[in-house]
């Protein structure tokens, strides 16, 4: 079944292109006014960037910084371009990981399972232009399936490679400065004029480094590339001054063109890595299921013709009868399945309470009869033994006695029936007969009442269970639990699968540092701190409403910093998967 288009696709594509056109309108404009500054536009909005922004991992600086009154009335300068740098530098680190995952996924299919993405789910026009191919191949007597398997691989290839480079690139240059803030931090607290001006210097360099690594990509393109169009941006970052003296301190308007340097900066990063991921995303979800789409469209447009043939606009009636036959089956249906057997149940609970003094009386004629025999017994025995007898003697005893009595009184039975005691044990049996007939109709109208309340629950259960469906719908549409912020299941997996995916990341991260690849470790650091940012917010709501988000904070943080062993983060991964909200479903059953 086809997915519609979700929101993060929809929300990456308009911010590719207002970065794209607004990187456009400013080289435009400077092009045409040469004197007017490149720096306006950034210039104009730095009252506006303290404007909330979606929090995301907490800085490594030391916990007093929090309380700092200076740290607070200065947050723009400090928090807000660290802050910036991080989020945005997330951002496109969860664009290309999302985007690079579904070609890798696609990469370890099979060459049919290939080939039939490139023909069926890259929209009508591939499928035109490689059904084209296809058939002259075969016309040629061309290996036309061969080709098309090689083209499918080299597709995927180069988009795998292109969006592997840039995550190596944005995942070293996010540890590069979580690493430099982590190292000036208690320095950046105490002294926050005085250590600004180093950090951003530091961190222009490690805009010139990125530069470097991934500013050629724009150029890299073989003449049979796959990709659609030329890249036209190329990566030019500004440069902030040296700082040339040792203790030399930057005057306020230095300091406000350095940090508007390195917002033009992000600026320029954005656009660019939003162009790269523009031209190697993957296929959107309608683009791969065009065909269901318009297999759907068809089969809609058939329907609405076929009841158009039926409507009032065409002089039929049709539509109308079938949707007051439908109106009336439905009504009947809640009658008969709703409304009907919770009345029955109702009128019989009620008709129970009602008729307790009527049963009651039914129960005293019972008695009566019973006691009628009782007597009757008693009188008989006494006649027939000579002697009184016990009035709490048992009607079994006495039944006993009538019994005996009875077959004596057989053996002669017409002398009896006029002389002796026969009519008189006849009679008394047909009193215990009347009594068992009394007690057994008593209980078999108990027995009538307890039934017709069954058979009005039994005729309720089909609105039962279309409710009980209607609710688990509803429940699962309410949990949203196809990710990690979830509430479900296959949410709690998604977190779970996420602190093993960081226990990973540190464990290699770690391999790296002993082998001394200072770059790779530093690229799977900052795969650890993008893997952090996404646990932080997936278990954060959950964490609040357990009331462990403090503590489970705290252990992101100590899993963030550069300076603790790797010994230690294991251990915090193994506390970790106690918390409520990282537990497996039948655990926290």
């Amino acid at each position: 079944m086809a997915v519609p288009p979700s929101e993060t696709e929809s929300t990456e594509n308009t911010r590719f292109l207002s970065q794209f056109y607004s990187h456009y309108l400013r080289n435009r404009i400077h092009a045409l006014y040469p004197f007017f500054p490149k720096n306006f536009f950034s210039i104009f909005a730095i009252p506006f960037r303290s404007t909330p922004r979606r929090e995301c991992l907490p800085l490594p600086l030391p916990s007093s910084s929090f309380d700092s009154p200076l740290l607070i009335t200065k947050r723009s300068r400090v928090h807000g371009i660290v802050e910036g740098i991080l989020e945005r530098v997330l951002m496109n680190l969860h664009s290309v990981q999302k985007n690079l995952q579904f070609w890798q996924f696609r990469a370890k299919r099979s060459d049919s399972e290939k080939a039939r993405f490139m023909i069926f789910e890259r929209g009508p026009r591939a499928f035109v232009d490689e059904t084209i191919k296809l058939l002259r191949g075969f016309t040629a007597q061309d290996s036309s399936s061969r080709s098309l398997c090689q083209s499918a691989s080299d597709f995927i290839d180069e988009r795998v490679a292109v969006l592997s480079s840039l995550r190596y690139s944005l995942a070293t240059f996010l540890a590069q400065v979580y690493m430099e803030v982590d190292k000036v931090g208690e320095d950046l607290v105490a002294n926050p004029e005085t250590e600004l001006p180093s950090l951003l210097v530091t961190i222009s360099d490690l805009f010139s480094t990125i530069e470097a690594s991934i500013g050629h990509l724009h150029a890299v393109r073989e003449s049979d590339s796959s990709v659609d169009g030329t890249y036209s941006i190329p990566l030019l970052f500004e440069k902030v001054p040296k700082i040339h003296q040792e203790g030399s301190q930057w005057t306020e308007c230095e300091i406000r063109n350095a940090i508007n340097s390195i917002y033009q900066n992000l600026d320029k990063l954005d656009a660019y890595i939003s162009l790269l991921v523009f031209k190697h995303r993957k296929p959107t979800k309608i683009t791969q299921y065009w065909i269901h789409y318009t297999c759907g469209a068809v089969g809609l447009s058939v329907c609405s013709i076929w009841l158009l043939r039926h409507s009032r606009l065409v002089g039929s009636s049709d539509l109308d009868n079938w949707i007051q036959e439908a109106k009336n089956s439905t009504i009947g249906f809640f009658k008969n399945h709703v409304e009907q057997p919770i009345l029955s149940i109702r009128d019989e609970l009620f008709e129970t309470f009602r008729k307790r003094h009527q049963g009651i009386m039914e129960l005293e004629e019972v008695q009566l009869t019973s006691n009628s025999l009782h007597r009757m017994l008693l009188a008989f025995s006494e006649q027939a033994k000579g002697q009184n007898i016990p009035a709490n003697a048992s009607d079994q005893e006495m039944l006993e006695i009538v019994m005996d009595r009875y077959e004596k009184e057989l053996m002669h039975p017409i002398q009896n029936l006029l002389n002796g005691e026969l009519v008189r044990a006849i009679l008394i049996q047909v009193q215990k007969l009347k009594l068992d007939t009394e007690t057994a109709m008593l209980e078999l109208n108990q027995i009538l009442r307890a039934n017709e309340i069954n058979f009005a629950v039994l005729t309720a259960l089909p609105a039962f269970f279309l409710s009980l469906l209607l609710i688990m719908v509803v429940r699962a549409w309410f949990k949203q639990d196809t990710k990690a912020e979830g509430r479900g299941r296959v949410a709690r997996i998604q977190r779970r699968l996420l602190v093993a995916e960081i226990k990973k990341r540190i464990v290699r991260y770690q391999h790296y540092v002993e082998q001394g690849r200072e770059r790779d470790a530093q690229c799977m650091f900052g795969l650890a701190l993008y893997s952090l940012n996404r646990l932080y917010h997936s278990v954060k709501w959950h964490a609040e409403a357990s009331g462990e988000w403090e503590s489970l904070r705290e252990d992101i943080v100590d899993l963030a910093a550069p300076g603790l062993q790797t010994s230690d983060k294991l251990s915090v991964i193994s506390h970790m998967v106690t918390y409520d909200c990282l537990l497996p479903s039948q655990s926290r059953r």
